[in-house]
């Protein structure tokens, strides 16, 4: 395929949540509903620490990070419907402020893996019936991507 993917269509954004919930995948759907609201590359996204989206143990409507590749700080809205979805993951996950959003299965200390991203990533839009190879990046059509 030559030029530029298809950005996943606001339909498919609520099929994938579906299809997450529906299969009880509670973090992947705050993996995906972070990724929407940040739209942070994988590297940074799986970076992610608990203390960078929660303070006072309530999860901000706001986080800033510094990325990875420009070394320049992003701010990014999380919204009612992220914060739910994280505030379940992280309930069920536990952890301290220091410890990653998404560990890697492999080691607490470690985060998940940006390939390992990018295979959830193809997982989930084959489960709604696209064709993983066809997609681009996590935001939806008429977004800003970075």
């Amino acid at each position: 395929m030559v030029g530029a993917k298809r950005a996943l269509k606001e339909k498919h954004v609520w099929a994938i949540r579906f299809w997450l919930a529906h299969e009880g995948r509670i973090r992947d759907r705050a993996l995906f509903d972070l990724a929407l609201d940040s739209k942070l590359r994988g590297c940074d996204l799986v970076t992610l620490r608990i203390g960078d989206i929660v303070t006072s143990g309530q999860i901000r409507s706001r986080a800033m990070i510094v990325q990875q590749k420009t070394k320049r700080p992003v701010q990014f809205e999380i919204t009612e419907t992220t914060r739910e979805s994280v505030r379940a993951w992280l309930e069920h996950r536990g952890g301290s402020l220091q410890d990653f959003i998404f560990p890697s299965r492999l080691s607490a200390k470690a985060h998940l893996g940006t390939r390992q991203y990018a295979r959830l990533l193809d997982e989930w839009v084959e489960a709604v019936g696209l064709i993983p190879a066809n997609m681009g990046r996590i935001p939806c059509a008429g977004q800003k991507s970075r």
